[in-house]
């Protein structure tokens, strides 16, 4: 081990901190591993010492999850458009229509309907079809009381 150069040890390191980003989500593992690598990379050209090399991972890690991780963190989640990101059903809802995607039967959670593109548990007094159009007449969490 003592004939590897420090800068691959660094870089291996690095690229294994970053594949561990793969097992344990939640993006900061990675700034980690590119401060390993951004240090192998610094010990390849400057002549630095174990303490110093040391003091740069650390720099480096730090300095990159605090400047990147909220900027990078939208590239890889995605970003939403709409005005309810949430995808909670706004409180204006009711009096909206939306169409039984599975047929709804008085209280039992099997129901659905299809609410804006996004399908929602639904709740009705009376038994509904599948493909009927309703009214949405409430919304206890995230089950939404319709009626045809």
């Amino acid at each position: 081990m003592e004939n590897i150069p420090p800068q691959y040890v660094w870089i291996v390191m690095g690229l294994g901190i970053m594949a561990m980003e793969l097992f344990m989500p939640g993006f900061i593992i990675v700034f980690f591993g590119l401060g390993a690598v951004l240090t192998g990379l610094l010990t390849a050209l400057l002549p630095l010492g174990v303490n110093a090399q040391l003091l740069l991972f650390a720099v480096l890690s730090v300095v990159l999850l605090v400047s990147f991780r909220r900027m990078a963190q939208g590239y890889f989640t995605g970003r939403v458009s709409a005005l309810n990101p949430s995808g909670a059903a706004p409180d204006g809802a009711v009096g909206e229509s939306a169409v039984v995607t599975e047929d709804i039967e008085p209280n039992s959670p099997r129901g659905k309907v299809e609410f804006h593109g996004t399908s929602w548990n639904a709740d009705a007094d009376v038994e509904i079809k599948k493909g009927t159009k309703v009214t949405i007449v409430g919304r206890k969490d995230l089950t939404l009381k319709v009626k045809p």
